[in-house]
């Protein structure tokens, strides 16, 4: 929750308005964007996602829509994506298209992995590409532009604020395997076995479990002190 927390509080003051917590998922972010006062609303593609989303109390009302193709019913104060749009292709259009759904004086919050140079990430496709050439659509990778692409691209619609973080989160030990595999097979990993049979599978996870803890040592817990790289930028209108 860190930081979505830290973009919370990046924000500055905001018009009359809904805030849309856009990709809200099983609604984490809900109970802190509710403290702002405002109508909340959740909108995310996955309808398990949303019924934990429902289970919160904290949404005035959630819409199960791809986020890429949604719009608001009105103008909202707030547009605020945690962890969610490094999974859609074409910010170069989806980011100008959520500014001008803005009401005047309104924010785009967004936050996003900025992780996939680091060998945590890394290492997924250069294995997977080196045991199983071609199988792997990279353009299915879940991924983002470079900083001073966002920059140039967002300067002229609003106020911009752009800037990254490293976290170090300590990973708890696993029955099996590296914590940091765990953590990354869960998420950015996925698209990336999918291609792949479960035999390949367990071939490229093996693959991966070798080289890891050379990078990513355990300690005598078997926990993994683990950097991960966030990019945040807001936009106010």
């Amino acid at each position: 929750m860190r930081p979505a927390l830290d973009l919370l509080r990046a924000l500055g003051p905001l018009p009359e308005g809904a805030v849309i917590d856009l990709g809200c998922g099983a609604g984490d972010v809900g109970p802190a964007l509710s403290g702002l006062g405002r109508r909340l609303e959740g909108v995310d593609l996955s309808p398990a996602m949303l019924e934990s989303a429902r289970a919160t109390g904290c949404y005035d009302a959630l819409h199960e829509a791809d986020l890429s193709a949604w719009a608001p019913d009105g103008p909202p104060a707030l547009i605020f994506s945690n962890a969610a749009l490094h999974w859609l292709k074409g910010h170069e259009t989806l980011l100008p298209r959520l500014l001008l759904m803005l009401a005047p004086g309104g924010t785009l919050a967004v936050q996003v992995p900025a992780q996939n140079n680091a060998p945590s990430h890394r290492m997924w496709l250069a294995l997977a590409d080196e045991h199983f050439p071609g199988r792997v659509d990279h353009a299915k990778i879940p991924g983002i532009l470079r900083p001073a692409e966002y920059h140039a691209l967002l300067e002229p619609l609003g106020e911009v604020a752009l800037w990254e973080t490293e976290y170090y989160q300590l990973l708890d030990p696993q029955e099996e395997g590296h914590p940091v595999r765990h953590f990354t097979q869960a998420t950015f990993a996925r698209p990336v076995l999918e291609a792949l049979t479960p035999a390949e599978q367990a071939q490229l996870i093996a693959a991966y479990e070798e080289v890891i803890a050379k990078v990513y040592p355990v300690d005598p817990q078997g926990r993994a002190l683990f950097p991960f790289r966030r990019l945040f930028f807001t936009v106010t209108v």
